[in-house]
């Protein structure tokens, strides 16, 4: 597919290109590493998760992340070998296992949680009042136009029937 079929001229793409590389270089592995505290995404969305129920079994885990139950088993797993997250048995019914902050993975997510505000923080404190109402406008345009994306992969695909003789 072509720049231009998709309405994007080639110096907006040179521009676009340009732009990622600076932030790339602004974001050094020390900031990257402090931001993310070396956490993945998925690792990031589970202690969102953890922090919004504070215990979740491993089906709303896999849900939540939008993979499968191994593959949130695996990441579980590491978590629970980095000591981030304990196991324990539901009281109610022995075969469900509910997963919970260990005291080492909710003082992490605290500090992730303050190095993204300290970031935010620093960048907004640096917009105008006019800045900061169309950062808001921009941002809210990036959701509408994900959603819209989001929703076409929702929309089933027809089946293509093929007669056999």
């Amino acid at each position: 597919m072509k720049l231009d079929e998709q309405g994007i001229s080639q110096e907006t793409f040179q521009v676009i290109i340009e732009y990622i590389e600076e932030v790339k270089e602004l974001l050094s592995s020390n900031i990257w590493e402090n931001i993310f505290l070396n956490c993945t995404k998925n690792e990031v969305l589970i202690f969102w998760l953890l922090y919004q129920k504070n215990e979740v079994n491993m089906t709303e885990i896999a849900e939540y992340i939008h993979v499968p139950l191994n593959t949130a088993t695996g990441i579980i797993n590491r978590m629970e070998k980095n000591e981030l997250i304990v196991r324990t048995r539901s009281k109610e019914d022995k075969r469900v296992v509910i997963i919970g902050f260990s005291e080492k993975g909710r003082v992490q997510f605290q500090n992730l949680v303050n190095e993204l505000l300290h970031y935010g923080i620093m960048v907004m404190s640096s917009f105008t009042k006019e800045e900061i109402e169309l950062f808001h406008k921009m941002t809210n345009k990036i959701k509408e136009v994900l959603q819209q994306e989001k929703r076409k992969e929702e929309i089933p695909k027809k089946v293509r029937r093929i007669t056999i003789q």
